[in-house]
């Protein structure tokens, strides 16, 4: 999954909050230059990405996580599908994650 943040603070206490929640079993973030519409305009900002690990039945409770803590208005949280990985991941995520 993938979450745009305002900033690196706003990125680390989300992370933090997902995995203490043992909703995503790692997170990784990456400064980049974002350019979108927004209020009929167009804007360039950074933020900051943040790439995260987990499975597809995590991402409701994940966005409620992220609505309490993002600043944003209109936050992009996106699931991206996952067609192949090495063999010891699913134990990993599994091993990681709470159960439901």
């Amino acid at each position: 999954m993938y979450l745009t943040c305002a900033n690196q603070d706003e990125a680390q206490k989300i992370s933090t909050a997902l995995l203490e929640a043992k909703l995503i079993a790692c997170v990784r973030h990456s400064l980049i230059d974002s350019s979108y519409w927004w209020d009929g305009k167009i804007n360039h900002d950074g933020e900051v990405l943040i790439m995260m690990e987990t499975i597809e039945e995590k991402f409701d409770a994940i966005e409620g996580v992220v609505t309490k803590l993002h600043s944003y208005d209109e936050f992009v949280l996106t699931a991206v599908p996952v067609l192949k990985t090495t063999p010891g991941v699913e134990a990993w995520l599994s091993k990681n994650l709470a159960k439901d």
